[in-house]
């Protein structure tokens, strides 16, 4: 299948391991993780950014298979949800710094055609959020 706004059909992707169980190496206690997922979300980090942090800092491979659920059902059960999904948020934050980049250079075409691309990945993203009830329907 092709990439959204490339020419390319790219078909390198990272898995997910085909065992549904925890690995046998990894030691881990359910609380312990719930807990430390926690204290990051107070930190301010993101669900991938928490993915990220406990893969790399402490050795824990997939929190879906140790624990039962997903970082971000975790954050939702104790209040610590981001209000917007992560992509979307990311996907506006994109949009402004491009929207900076024009207004200090204005000749930059190709800037602003990706500041097209962009917006319409986020137009697209919000329909599909709208749809599936992630997002209120008046959101703008």
């Amino acid at each position: 299948m092709a990439r959204m706004h490339n020419k390319r059909k790219g078909i390198s992707s990272s898995l997910i391991p085909f065992k549904r169980k925890s690995p046998e190496w990894s030691n881990e206690n359910i609380q312990e993780i719930n807990s430390l997922i926690l204290k990051l979300a107070k930190k301010g980090l993101v669900p991938s950014q928490i993915g990220v942090y406990l893969r790399d800092c402490k050795g824990i491979p997939q929190v879906k298979t140790i624990t039962g659920t997903k970082i971000l059902r975790i954050l939702k059960i104790n209040g610590f949800a981001p209000e917007l999904p992560e992509d979307l948020f990311f996907l506006i934050k994109k949009s402004i710094n491009v929207r900076k980049h024009l207004e200090r250079n204005k000749k930059d075409k190709d800037s602003k055609f990706r500041l097209i691309l962009v917006e319409s990945k986020i137009h697209r993203v919000i329909r599909y959020y709208k749809k599936k009830k992630k997002i209120s329907p008046s959101w703008k």
